[in-house]
């Protein structure tokens, strides 16, 4: 379906500095060869862009017009961002179209001239769209995602009769007069409501704006006593299903009741009408053609609108584009409110911004628990900074733990390097085997669908695939062993880490991990991997001199992901390389009591008793890499899953294998600070 390409242009002009702004604008408009902002087009100029029909666009159509070259109007598309465009939220979606605009009824548009044709829609762009309306019904999506969810008690009780939602706009909506409508349609549209369905609720649906002053409303409701007003922002496609019919003048709210498969009544002539789809008071007789609610979907949803993914800044489908609106939905609903934070270093502040701030949600820094929960609100502490006495105010309040997720970055956290996943946990932390941390409750008592362990393994594979690990540094030479022996992987860890303090009752130092191996399996050829923290000098565990005696090898600069290739089994405290070679079908020894010990997959040298059940490897992956952080993408900070982040990863670890700062590194300084200062001006939207 390629009717709403525009034709190719060798130089496009964009006059308005706040369209050229318009994220990743270059993928939006493939057809222009190159674009650029200029006060004044020149002889060369092939196209003028301009957003839409707006008055701020007048002189760009004048000027196109003019000159007898085409003006490409720009709106946002129909499935657009999480928070408002007015936000500095970046579009999934934008609509560019050089011979009208879709909400204007007064002259054809592209999309007007797609479901006009006399051609059927093709099989593939019907079967995309009924995917993608599927889809969309499914989790709610809508233009804008950061509305409140819907509280069905917030409406009155409807007593076994019906609703119908009649929806209000605002005076100057220009879809009004494109839509051959004015304000006598709304009064026109509220009689009808209550005339033709005597016995419904009647429910008028008020622009937020509206409602909170700033602009002012067209129906009035105090027309028909016991009519129900709504005001509070929420949700529209939760509140359409629960509703029975709706009436609308020109709203894109109508379209989104009509993929819901609800009546739509118009007053107006919005796009969506006038195709046999809805019941019409108005008629454009250039509309001849007779379409069902799938074929107006797939020609505005699919045909008609374009999508990039913000993430990458390239052209997307519009599936993917659904699918990353509902991270962008899931993230923001995850976040809503605000966020005192403490106990984080001032070099992490820009990526703990990333994960918890967004279009409904603030942070801000404290520098105790007492400041943070003083400030009230989703109060959260880095675990390695809660100490004993901050107990009675962790019982009292709802108090999150943050630490960093298992899928990290390309490079180590104490050369500055930003985490890309974190862990947020409320009644533990997930190193600590006595507090009951919510990982250790998702693998203890969550459900494992088949679609997610599917995921798990999917997402496993690609980890391999891409030799991704933590920390993603090292080298990919292949790890040198004799033949003959068995080769063990020992990996040593940071002595005083909190993994070691909270999950090592008998073995806590390295010389005492690698003496008990030793002891274990005296003929095995020993291979000892230090922390690179502790090779790079920022952190303390050094072998001692007997202790370097015992080993046989060593695989220093090695990637992790190498030198478990290379082993036939790994021993480890509770490093996170235990959690790896499991990922790689490796035997894995424990000898202290990490998150993935304990669940039969591991032998265990101190057994965590209270973990009982017995898990699958795809279940151990779902719950530590899939349900239990959340992942920003390390490049834009945007909101992720933990396929996109391995994909990322593997990309910045393949350009940067080896990236290691020294503790004196200038580098690392600098990196550090542009962390910190960034995280003064950098706000998140999505």
């Amino acid at each position: 379906m390629n009717s709403t390409v525009l034709p190719a242009a060798r130089s496009v002009d964009v006059l308005a500095y706040g369209v050229m702004r318009i994220p990743h604008l270059r993928a939006f408009l493939p057809e222009a060869r190159n674009l650029s902002f200029r006060l004044r087009p020149n002889s060369a100029t092939d196209a003028i862009a301009g957003w839409g029909y707006r008055p701020t666009a007048n002189r760009a159509r004048r000027l196109a017009a003019q000159r007898s070259i085409p003006y490409w109007a720009l709106e946002d598309g129909f499935l657009r961002s999480a928070g408002l465009g007015s936000t500095g939220a970046p579009p999934i979606s934008l609509i560019a179209d050089d011979k009208g605009i879709y909400f204007d009824a007064t002259r054809p548009s592209r999309l007007e001239q797609l479901l006009n044709g006399g051609d059927p829609i093709d099989e593939a762009t019907l079967l995309a769209g009924r995917d993608l309306i599927a889809f969309k019904n499914q989790h709610n999506l809508s233009k804008y995602n950061a509305a409140v969810p819907f509280d069905p008690t917030s409406l009155p009780s409807a007593a076994g009769r019906a609703r119908v939602l009649v929806i209000d706009q605002t005076a100057g909506d220009a879809s009004i007069e494109f839509g051959m409508a004015d304000a006598g349609s709304f009064q026109a549209m509220l009689d009808a409501a209550v005339a033709e369905n005597p016995k419904a609720q009647i429910i008028v649906k008020r622009h937020p704006a509206v409602a909170a002053g700033y602009r002012q409303g067209l129906v009035d409701p105090a027309r028909h006593p016991g009519v129900v007003t709504m005001d509070m922002p929420c949700n529209p496609v939760e509140l359409l299903k629960q509703v029975d019919k709706v009436y609308t003048v020109s709203s894109l709210l109508g379209f989104e009741a009509m993929l819901l498969g609800l009546p739509v009544h118009c007053f107006g002539m919005p796009f969506y009408a006038g195709w046999g789809a809805t019941t019409d008071r108005l008629q454009c007789e250039r509309r001849t053609q007779t379409r069902s609610v799938q074929e107006i979907a797939a020609a505005a949803l699919i045909g008609y609108a374009r999508y990039v993914d913000p993430l990458t800044g390239e052209a997307c489908s519009a599936m993917r584009g659904a699918e990353r609106l509902l991270t962008f939905k899931q993230r923001t609903d995850s976040n809503r409110g605000h966020w005192p934070v403490t106990g984080i270093a001032f070099w992490k502040r820009l990526p703990i911004r990333r994960q918890l701030e967004g279009p409904e949600s603030t942070v801000s820094f404290h520098r105790s628990l007492d400041g943070a929960v003083r400030r009230g609100g989703n109060i959260a502490i880095w675990s390695a900074r809660e100490r004993p006495r901050h107990g009675p105010l962790m019982a009292e309040y709802r108090v999150e733990r943050i630490e960093d997720g298992f899928i990290r970055s390309a490079g180590l956290g104490s050369d500055f390097h930003g985490a890309a996943s974190i862990a947020l946990d409320d009644t533990g932390i997930y190193y600590d085997p006595a507090s009951n941390s919510r990982l250790e409750r998702i693998l203890s008592e969550a459900a494992f669908p088949e679609e997610l362990l599917s995921r798990a393994e999917t997402l496993r594979r690609a980890l391999i695939e891409g030799k991704v690990t933590k920390y993603n540094i090292g080298e990919n030479s292949p790890l040198h062993t004799p033949t003959g022996k068995p080769v063990l992987l020992v990996v040593g860890q940071v002595e005083g880490d909190a993994s070691i303090e909270r999950g090592c009752p008998e073995i806590s130092t390295n010389d005492g991990l690698v003496e008990a191996v030793r002891r274990a399996r005296p003929n095995a050829f020993l291979v000892y991997k230090e922390h690179p923290d502790v090779a790079s000098g920022n952190r303390k565990g050094r072998l001692s001199a007997i202790s370097e005696g015992q080993i046989d090898g060593r695989a220093d600069g090695l990637s992790i992901d190498t030198a478990i290739a290379g082993a036939a089994e790994i021993h480890t405290m509770t490093s996170l390389a235990g959690f790896e070679a499991l990922l790689r079908d490796k035997p894995v020894f424990t000898y202290g009591q990490p998150f993935y010990a304990g669940w039969g997959l591991t032998t265990d040298a101190c057994p965590v008793d209270h973990r009982t059940r017995r898990i699958s490897l795809a279940m151990l992956i779902a719950g530590a890499l899939i349900l239990y952080p959340r992942y920003v993408d390390p490049i834009s900070g945007l909101p992720c899953e933990a396929e996109f982040v391995v994909w990322r990863l593997s990309q910045l670890a393949n350009k940067q294998a080896g990236a290691v700062d020294g503790i004196w590194s200038p580098r690392r300084y600098a990196r550090a600070l542009s962390y910190g200062w960034n995280s003064l001006f950098h706000r998140v939207r999505y």
